[in-house]
């Protein structure tokens, strides 16, 4: 589903226009387009990398909590 969203963008950046005299040519480059692909599949694992590494520090972070808890067991003297 993602890839449909995506496409016609890796479409885009694979394209070539050039003008001339009262014409437009609009090209195609498969090069521009295997290097788009690329360039997206970096991008998501460095994202993918980032996630891990920040879910990992805040595993690490409750793990190294600590919890003091004072119970008074007298309750007799707590009345008043």
């Amino acid at each position: 589903m993602r890839l449909i969203l995506i496409a016609p963008l890796l479409l885009l950046a694979a394209c070539d226009v050039t003008e001339g005299n009262n014409s437009t040519t609009l090209s195609y480059n498969q090069d521009a387009a295997e290097n788009a692909v690329e360039d997206v599949a970096n991008a998501a694992e460095e994202a993918g990398e980032a996630i891990a590494n920040g879910t990992e520090e805040a595993v690490d972070t409750v793990k190294n909590v600590d919890v003091d808890v004072d119970v008074d067991t007298n309750t007799a003297g707590n009345r008043n």
